[in-house]
This record gives C-alpha cells, sequence and structure tokens, in this order.
C-alpha cells in the first residue's frame, strides 16, 4: 500500500490559503496577547518539562476534569492526532475514518501504513451504517466533534453507541474534540471520560485563537499516555517552554478568552448568514454545496476576485466547499461580498 510522505491539504494551506481575501481559516481570529497580560520578565527561557511540563500538566486534567496521569501534552491537535494513532496502531491496521472528514487524520494513519476505510458521516452518524462497516480487522474508529467540516455535534449517547461497536471489535474511538468548546456553556464533558475505549485529541487553537502557543493534549487511559510519551521521544525533547508557560496564563482565563471569542463570532455569523448558505448551529465554518465545478470556481475566485475558499475535495466532498467565517470581521465581510459576486460572474 502507498504511504503519502506529506499532505495534499496542509501543503495546499501552506501554500495557497494567503490571498487579500483568505476565508480558509478553520478556527478564531488570532487572539491579542497583550490581552493575556503576560509579565515576561517573570517566565523562563527553558526548563522541566521533557514528558510534560507538570503545572501545564495539571491546568489541562482540570480543565478535562481527569487525573494528570491521563494527560498528555503536544504541539498542537495534528501533532496530538500523530502520537495517539502512532501509540495505537501497527502497520496493516483497519481504521475507520468519517467522510467527509478532516483529511490529515485519514492521511496521518495511511503513513502510519494502517488500511483505512471510510464511513459516510452525515450531520449525525448512522450507526447502523457503522456497525455494517467495522471488522475484526478495526482497530480505530477516528471522529471530529464538533465535525470538521460541518461543524455538526455528536451527543454522548451517540458516542456511548460508537464505544460499544469498538468494544465489539477490540477497537478504540478517537475524538478530535478541538472545537468543542465552540458550545461554549452548552459543552458536554470530554469523551474521554466515557472510559477507556476512548482517546481524545485537542488544543487551544480553534476556539480560543491560540494556536501560535501549539498547546495541545491527549486524554487517555494512563497506560496509553505513558506509552505515548514514548513515542514523543522520536521527536521532539520537549515542547516550548517559554508557549507552555504562556498556555498556563491562557488556561487561567479560558472563560473570558471564550466569552471575547464568542462575542466576535456572533457578529460574524450574522455576516455569513447573508450569503445565503445554512451556517452549522455551532461552529466556525460552513460546508456548503455548490452548483458549478467546484476546484475551477476556487482557482477563478483566487485569480479574478483575491479571495481564497477550501476545494471540498480536500475533505471528500468535491462538490462542496468550506468557508471559514471566524476570522477578522472586514475581511470576511468583503471576502463574503466577492464571493457572491463570483458566483454570480460565473454562472453567466
Amino acid at each position: 500500500m502507498h504511504r503519502p510522505l506529506s499532505s495534499p491539504y496542509m501543503h495546499w494551506v501552506k501554500t495557497q490559503a494567503a490571498a487579500r481575501y483568505s476565508l480558509v481559516i478553520s478556527g478564531l481570529r488570532d487572539y491579542p496577547i497583550s490581552l493575556l497580560h503576560v509579565n515576561f520578565d517573570e517566565l523562563a527561557l527553558s526548563g522541566p518539562g521533557a514528558y510534560g511540563y507538570r503545572p501545564l500538566v495539571e491546568a489541562l486534567a482540570d480543565k478535562c476534569g481527569v487525573h494528570p496521569e491521563m494527560v498528555a501534552t503536544a504541539q498542537g491537535t495534528s501533532m496530538a492526532n500523530f502520537l495517539a494513532m502512532s501509540a495505537l496502531l501497527e502497520p496493516g491496521d483497519e481504521v475507520l475514518v468519517e467522510r467527509p472528514g478532516y483529511p490529515l487524520i485519514w492521511e496521518t494513519a495511511q503513513y502510519l501504513g494502517a488500511n483505512v476505510r471510510f464511513f459516510p458521516r452525515h450531520l449525525d452518524i448512522d450507526i447502523d451504517e457503522l456497525r455494517s462497516a467495522v471488522s475484526e480487522r478495526t482497530r480505530l474508529i477516528a471522529i471530529t466533534n464538533l465535525h470538521n467540516p460541518t461543524c455538526a455535534y455528536l451527543d454522548s449517547a451517540t458516542l456511548e453507541k460508537i464505544g460499544e461497536i469498538a468494544a465489539s471489535v477490540n477497537a478504540r474511538v478517537l475524538v478530535d474534540e478541538v472545537y468543542l468548546d465552540l458550545l461554549f456553556e452548552n459543552k458536554p464533558q470530554t469523551a474521554a471520560k466515557l472510559g477507556p475505549r476512548f482517546v481524545v485529541t485537542n488544543s487551544l487553537t480553534k476556539a480560543y485563537g491560540l494556536s501560535g502557543l501549539r498547546c495541545g493534549w491527549i486524554v487517555a487511559e494512563p497506560a496509553l499516555i505513558r506509552r505515548i510519551y514514548a513515542m514523543n521521544d522520536f521527536m521532539s525533547v520537549n515542547n516550548a517552554y517559554l508557549t507552555d508557560q504562556i498556555s498556563c496564563i491562557a488556561l487561567r482565563q479560558a472563560s473570558r478568552i471564550l466569552a471575547d471569542n464568542r462575542e466576535l463570532l456572533e457578529r460574524n455569523r450574522a455576516i455569513a448568514a447573508d450569503l445565503g448558505f445554512t451556517l452549522p448551529h455551532a461552529g466556525t465554518v460552513v460546508f456548503a454545496k455548490l452548483e458549478v465545478p467546484v476546484d475551477h470556481f476556487c482557482n477563478f475566485l483566487r485569480h479574478e476576485y483575491e479571495t481564497v475558499i477550501v476545494p471540498g475535495h480536500f475533505f471528500g466532498s468535491p462538490d462542496h466547499v468550506r468557508i471559514g467565517f471566524a476570522g477578522d470581521t472586514g475581511v470576511l465581510r468583503e471576502g463574503l461580498r466577492r464571493v457572491r459576486q463570483a458566483l454570480m460572474a460565473y454562472r453567466m
């Protein structure tokens, strides 16, 4: 089986996402570091933290409501997913991944030598469809909650059923929860509390607008956390000590940061609604079907209107686009105006 040596999606993001009006971002705009009120004179450039900076591990454990031995830190959610799958999978294992879905999840599984199979992800997950998709070779079921790219929410009852299906073939369930805090006061407990079969990844990137800190984490049973840290020996000595300290400061202000971001998000949602697409109940993106050749239209939009949106083929839906609406309000307003103009011009 071909093992990819790069991610087409990430390569596109790194080389093609920049534009005068970029609607690619899937998280909140960068939160101003000035609002974190960091006293840099009190911080150290280096210090202990080879298997997790302890104050950060304890802060994350408190946030998740779990024991610190169930938490491993990582550099963002993508690295958290990579480490978790590296610890869970052997070459030839079968992984079931939702589709449409986040491409880096299945690309990572393929890189690790797993056999990836897809099951359909609608706004919900059809439990009967998933049950028919598993086999005795299935070792992992990978999902996102909120779903990337639709921001649909899976409730705990559905997750428990997925866990039961995984248990029937002795598989695990990986749940990427990086968008879950966007449910704000309605956010449920982490899926990791549903039992040791669940492995959860998350970070301060999407909901908090703190991607520059690269503060990611994994929540799992302690034995798996130890294995994950052992796998990380091949990746790094430790995370950046400076940003680990700032992440602790940010976590103490998490409620205020979310409140600030919620205000921005609600303002931007009203602007995005004017485009005519159906917005998700929560989240930062709209995943819309277009009645035009999507890839060609996206190129047209870039070159003629200086605006970039994400073609849906990356997520497994080539007739869709993903549009982020949680960035700068002015960029969003003008970018969406240009998308509307481009659609009208393209159809003429």
